[in-house]
C-alpha cells in the first residue's frame, strides 16, 4: 500500500512539475511573442477566434478593424466581453495585438 501511494505521489509530482511553477516560471514565456502581434494572437486568442481570424467559439475578427478602433479593441482585451476573459494580454502586448487587429478591414 505504501509503495502504491508513493508511486501516485511521484507521478503527481512529475505532472505538476511539467505544468510549471506559477508566475515566476511564466515570466520568461510572456515575452516569447513580444513584438510579434500575430504570434501573440496565435498563442492567446486563436483557440477561440480561429487561426485565420475566422471565428469559432469567439466571433470572427477578420474585419474587426472596420467595426472597432484600436482603443476599443484594447478595451475589450482589458475588460473582456461576454465569455471572453479579461487581460489575456496586457500592456504593450495588448496594444500591439489591438493595433494589428485594427488594421483588419
Amino acid at each position: 500500500m505504501k509503495k502504491k501511494l508513493m508511486m501516485i505521489f511521484m507521478g503527481a509530482s512529475l505532472v505538476l512539475a511539467a505544468c510549471g511553477g506559477g508566475e515566476e516560471a511564466n515570466e520568461g514565456s510572456e515575452s516569447a511573442g513580444a513584438g510579434d502581434p500575430q504570434k501573440m494572437f496565435t498563442q492567446k486568442c486563436s483557440s477561440c477566434h480561429g487561426d485565420n481570424l475566422q471565428g469559432g467559439v469567439g466571433p470572427s475578427l477578420e474585419k474587426i478593424g472596420s467595426q472597432l478602433s484600436q482603443e476599443e479593441i484594447e478595451k475589450t482585451i482589458a475588460e473582456g466581453k461576454g465569455a471572453m476573459p479579461p487581460r489575456l494580454l496586457e500592456g504593450e502586448d495588448a496594444a500591439a495585438v489591438a493595433e494589428w487587429l485594427a488594421a483588419k478591414k
